[in-house]
């Protein structure tokens, strides 16, 4: 069986067959490669014993062991493989999101990479430039993992020195409730905006991603290439 962006499958039918597709390798979540299995490892050390414990820690490994930079985004499909990214020390939502379904996936838990339009109220004025004026951020990457019998949401995008520069409270995750941005910043500002959910894939949908962002964006890459900066800091000057 392939599991797709079909929402009915794991739903309709919840058997253990149909979670269990979510261990599987893909294409882009290519959770049985060597490079994800040593992240996973090294993420796992120390943890304890239960599927909860690992979820935890292989969270905080992802969140904090790559930093958030939308400067790093190039759309090469190679960029878009848990294997690789597994060997980055930054990387933006959608990457962040892959490398933790893989890892779950390699760690023995089910895991699923989910997408939402998000509007981020708090982006930098350079990096708004750059997407045409849209502080809108089309397909954020999310992930879910099957723990105590259902899905959970997690978001790792947003590491915790970017929010401690912002004045966010840092996203933690207890494998146990769902763990997505806040609505507002420590100053009671309107920080994030989930505006649609496209829902969830088994793998990273990376053509439909790629047009997408052509259309909302233009050509972004470009946009990002003559505009390369620090985050953290325009973002907490902004």
């Amino acid at each position: 069986m392939t599991v797709d962006q079909d929402l009915s499958i794991g739903e309709r039918e919840m058997t253990p067959a149909a979670i269990n597709e979510y261990l599987k390798p893909g294409v882009f979540i290519d959770s049985d490669h060597p490079c994800v299995q040593g992240f996973t490892e090294k993420a796992l050390e120390g943890a304890g014993p239960t599927a909860i414990d690992r979820a935890v820690a292989l969270y905080y490994a992802v969140r904090d062991g790559l930093r958030y930079d939308p400067y790093s985004m190039d759309m090469a499909g190679d960029n878009f493989v848990a294997s690789h990214i597994a060997t980055q020390k930054s990387a933006f939502c959608i990457p962040k999101a892959i490398l933790l379904t893989a890892c779950a996936r390699a760690a023995g838990i089910p895991a699923r990479i989910g997408y939402a339009d998000v509007r981020n109220h708090l982006c930098s004025p350079k990096l708004k430039a750059a997407m045409a004026g849209n502080d809108l951020f089309m397909y954020h990457g999310y992930v879910e993992m099957y723990l105590e019998g259902k899905w959970v949401k997690s978001t790792p995008a947003f590491n915790r020195e970017l929010c401690e520069k912002v004045g966010i409270e840092a996203l933690g995750f207890n494998g146990r409730d769902d763990s997505m941005m806040h609505p507002f910043d420590k100053a009671g500002r309107q920080h994030m905006e989930y505006v649609r959910d496209h829902g969830h894939f088994f793998d990273h949908p990376h053509e439909c991603i790629q047009v997408t962002f052509k259309e909302a964006y233009g050509d972004l890459e470009l946009e990002l290439g003559g505009v390369k900066g620090d985050f953290a800091n325009e973002a907490s000057a902004g």
